[in-house]
């Protein structure tokens, strides 16, 4: 296995591979319906834009197996240094430990970045994906109950921080 950094030419379709699994059989995403391709085109350009990583966990045949990511927390200045993370593994290679390291090299790339907190939502009964966060030192820190509405049922959306100790000299501005 090898990590990447993924791009628009080459892993954009497995991207899209995951996300659609994922909508379709989770509530991992709460979108009801599969993305398109030209949704892509936008998701990578905000990543390239915005200087944030896509890193891809790929294995000896070029498969992409998994991707993490963040981006924008909320969109006014003073949260310049929180982001909004996700980490997603094809449905194959879920239970292995490459989650743990996809986000091992997401929380190092926030680091190198200057970013101070990263923000996980993630669906209350992902249980998974709650175990992996709080594994890696990210706490709980709010729910909001019956945020979503998916499979005919109300969804409470937790979300959980990992505070990093970076920047070393944020600014305001």
């Amino acid at each position: 296995m090898e990590f990447i950094d993924c791009n628009l030419d080459e892993h954009a379709d497995a991207i899209l591979d995951i996300f659609n699994e994922a909508i379709v059989n989770s509530t991992a995403l709460y979108d009801y319906k599969p993305r398109t391709r030209e949704s892509m085109d936008g998701w990578f350009k905000t990543k390239q834009a915005h200087g944030f990583p896509v890193i891809g966990a790929v294995d000896g045949q070029g498969r992409l197996l998994g991707f993490a990511s963040y981006g924008t927390f909320r969109a006014w200045p003073a949260y310049k240094y929180s982001v909004e993370h996700s980490v997603y593994v094809h449905k194959d290679h879920r239970g292995k430990g490459l989650g743990m390291l996809l986000m091992e090299r997401l929380i190092a790339a926030a680091r190198q970045q200057q970013m101070h907190v990263m923000v996980g939502g993630i669906d209350i009964a992902n249980q998974g994906s709650i175990a992996l966060h709080e594994k890696l030192g990210f706490v709980h820190c709010g729910t909001i109950r019956q945020a979503g509405f998916k499979f005919g049922r109300w969804l409470d959306l937790g979300f959980y921080q990992l505070v990093l100790d970076t920047p070393v000299l944020p600014v305001d501005g």
